[in-house]
């Protein structure tokens, strides 16, 4: 795919204070009210994992939020528990293209992790990101610290990062980085209330109907 490159709308970063009003609000009451109707799912998830190895239920990572601010990203453990540790070891086996490590048997997911990555649920505990402001329902994917961003790329940094987005629901791990940049930017580009509730209803499906996610 020949992807042209793309400029950020300023007027999409920094203008219509009434979409952002709005965008955050529904970002609050749609987190608060899932985590309160999920919150029997996130129970038998965290008794699962926990059965599984022993390890903890969830796991935090530092990723780069809207204008470079670093923050704590959550999700559930789907991996082993030192699966930070064995990333050297894997990293020629990088299956993805730019600055993102992705492999598609990776060793070091748990049984009960790939069953939670393929219906994206280890995803969910991002909703306490939103709530609390790191993050939103819908926007850009937020790099972690290692991964090297080119000012191009920088320009997805310019907004909040989301907990799905364009990418996801069109190419999800078919995707490589230089297509994820390219995806985000459109979003960027063209975000409002009506797009990001598309987004959001496209995503239940690409949940439910699970296809290329590892």
């Amino acid at each position: 795919m020949v992807m042209e490159k793309l400029q950020v709308n300023p007027a999409k970063v920094n203008g219509r204070p009434v979409y952002h009003t709005i965008k955050r609000l529904f970002d609050i009451l749609a987190s608060a009210l899932g985590l309160i109707l999920l919150s029997p799912l996130f129970l038998f998830l965290i008794i699962k994992i926990r059965h599984e190895d022993g390890g903890p239920a969830f796991y935090s990572q530092e990723r780069i939020g809207k204008d470079e601010k670093p923050f704590k990203m959550w999700k559930f453990r789907s991996m082993v528990v030192n699966a930070d540790q064995m990333l050297d070891q894997l990293e020629d086996e990088n299956e993805v293209d730019g600055a993102m490590f992705k492999i598609k048997n990776d060793p070091r997911i748990t049984k009960i992790g790939h069953t939670i990555r393929k219906y994206s649920l280890d995803e969910l505990p991002q909703l306490w990101n939103v709530l609390v402001g790191d993050m939103s329902l819908v926007g850009p994917r937020p790099p972690l610290p290692s991964e090297e961003y080119t000012d191009y790329d920088k320009q997805r940094l310019l907004v909040m990062p989301g907990c799905t987005g364009l990418w996801q629901v069109t190419r999800r791990s078919e995707a490589d980085f230089d297509e994820m940049v390219w995806l985000d930017i459109v979003y960027i580009n063209h975000s409002g209330c009506w797009e990001d509730l598309k987004l959001i209803i496209k995503t239940i499906g690409v949940v439910i109907h699970p296809n290329g996610a590892y």
